[in-house]
This record gives C-alpha cells, structure tokens and sequence, in this order.
C-alpha cells in the first residue's frame, strides 16, 4: 500500500472551503483544513470528514501571517510527510463604497485574500518541487473577472489571484505542479445570504444561485484529474459571465 495522499484546504470549515474538503474525502484524500475562528464549525467537520474514513484535523493560523502559516504548515509536514494538493479557499469580504471605503477594509481583504495565498503557496510549494509532484488550486471570482460596485477591495484581491494563478502555473509546470483557478459566481453560502436572490437570478441562465458542492467538484476535477491543465481560471458561475 502506497503512501496516503494529503490535502490542505484554507477555509476549510464551512462554505465552499468545507464542501472542497468533503469531495476531496471522498476520493480518498487525507485532509488538513485551516480556519481562523470558528473551532466548533472547524471540529463538526473534521468529524464529518473521519466519518467518511480518512484521517483529517483542523489547524487554526491566520494565513495572512507568514510566520503563523509557516509553523503550522511545517508541522503538518512534520505529521504527514507530504501535501498533495493545496486549496487556497480562505477569504473575507469588507464591502464598502470605494470614496468611503477605509484604509484598514482594503488592507484587511488584500492582506488574507491574496498575501495570505502567496504565504501559503510559497511555504507549500518548497515540498510540491520536492516531491516534483503537486496540484494548487486557487480561489478567485467571478468579481475578479468583471468587477463589481461596492467590491473593488475584493476584485483587486480575486483579479490578483487569477495573474498569481497563471505565474505560478508558468514557474512551476517543469517541477510536475500544476496551479488552477476557479471562478464561483453566486453560490450559496454565509457570505451571499443578504442578497436578494430575485434580480440575481434574472442574470443567470441556469436560473438558480450555485451550491458549494457545485464549485467542490470542479476544485476536484482540477486537482486530481485534470493532467494536463494548468493555468486556467473555470468559471462556475450558471453561465452568467460568458
């Protein structure tokens, strides 16, 4: 029997970053997922992730500190031996006008939704080129792609991710690593359950808002299956940008 494959999924105790780690679960994965705060959330799914029969935990760092994300990632590698595959979920939203919007709610969204993915990579990536075999997978938006009134913190942030995403894929292809995007649009979860979902739905074909599960299994059609790509950012959005 073969060495156990591992997952790292930042965010991962709920929302898109939780339903990333069950999919990976499911194909077998070992999962480590980070969160920031909420323990209870964190515990209840790692326990959902074991009940699925693989080894999982939780480590709570705040990725946008390097030296937090760095002793907390070498310790997983201390445990486990290897990542595997990198799932750079973690994000926050601090929505405000751009004339009114304050210097710490721009440093905040700019500091964990891009600083905190290039800490995160950078440390993981050193043993990815050692093992000459690895997969990152990044979370952007579909507001990094076309914008949006009262988000510009957040579509610099996810534009940011989408140019890191293809640079890495660049730098890192000849070491057998390969670095994706994925571009949700509206999905269910707690950072889009104020919207109203009406006039969003006249904007999508598929006339439905996305559930987590939906950008989960792209996340791992990218990570595991997809061999030959890299590079690419995959909207998942109900076709509402096209």
């Amino acid at each position: 029997m073969g060495e156990r494959k591992l997952a790292l999924v930042t965010g991962g105790s709920r929302g898109i970053g939780k339903a990333c780690a069950l999919e990976l679960a499911k194909n077998d994965f070992d999962v480590v997922i980070n969160y920031a705060g909420n323990t209870e959330a964190a515990n209840a799914t790692v326990e959902e992730l074991k009940a699925l029969g693989v080894t999982a935990e939780a480590v709570k760092f705040d990725i946008s500190n390097k030296a937090q994300a760095e002793e907390n990632i070498t310790k997983i590698l201390e445990k486990y031996g290897r990542i595997d595959v990198l799932v750079n979920n973690a994000g926050i939203t601090r929505d405000g006008l751009f004339v009114r919007m304050s210097d710490e709610n721009w440093n905040d969204v700019i500091n964990t939704n891009l600083t905190g993915l290039f800490n995160v990579s950078q440390i993981v990536a050193k043993t990815m080129m050692k093992q000459r075999f690895g997969s990152i997978v990044n979370l952007s938006s579909i507001v990094g792609l076309s914008g949006n009134a009262g988000q510009a913190n957040y579509a610099a942030a996810k534009a940011g991710v989408v140019g890191f995403t293809k640079s890495l894929a660049k730098e890192l292809g000849s070491r057998g690593i390969r670095v994706n995007a994925v571009a949700p649009g509206f999905i269910k979860t707690d950072m889009t359950k104020d919207l109203d979902e009406t006039k969003i739905l006249d904007l999508i074909p598929i006339k439905r808002l996305g559930e987590a599960e939906d950008v989960a299994k792209v996340v791992k059609f990218l990570a595991v299956d997809a061999a030959y790509v890299t590079g690419q950012v995959l909207r998942v959005d109900g076709g509402l940008i096209v």
